[in-house]
């Protein structure tokens, strides 16, 4: 079902790992209206990076959160946050800042080593972070 001009919910509820696993993915009735909120979003960041996206990972079920090992408290979880590619603009890191810069109201832009996390939830604090992977977990810095 398309719910943008580039975005449909089955590309933002797709998930290889849970169809390896055999998870059902679809989000009930109130989390589309989430995902619909994310796409929109999604549109302006397209917009502003004037290419294609790939996108990752976007609205997880709680099995599924839990099997990426994704934090208790995602964006993720209530269907407002995606995390994508998009190599025909650049590197994540060239990605995130030219988000910052930009006039979209996100909640979190995270560069988050070979992908961009972004999140439309209301809260919409604009906080920009670097994603810091290591052997007792990831940690979080401000700014880009």
């Amino acid at each position: 079902m398309n719910l943008t001009e580039h975005f449909t919910l089955e590309e933002l509820c797709f998930s290889s790992t849970a169809e390896r696993l055999g998870i059902d993915n679809t989000p009930p009735e109130d989390i589309v209206a989430n995902v619909n909120v994310l796409a929109r979003g999604l549109e302006q960041v397209r917009a502003v990076l004037g290419k294609p996206m790939h996108i990752d990972s976007g609205y997880r079920c709680v099995a599924l959160n839990s099997a990426v090992k994704g934090a208790q408290d995602s964006a993720h979880l209530r269907g407002f946050a995606a995390d994508f590619i998009c190599p025909e603009f650049g590197e994540p890191l060239s990605i995130v800042r030219a988000l910052s810069n930009s006039a979209i109201v996100f909640d979190q832009c995270i560069q988050e080593g070979t992908w961009v996390h972004i999140s439309f939830d209301p809260k919409a604090r604009k906080e920009i972070m670097t994603a810091h992977f290591g052997p007792n977990g990831t940690t979080y810095t401000m700014g880009a």
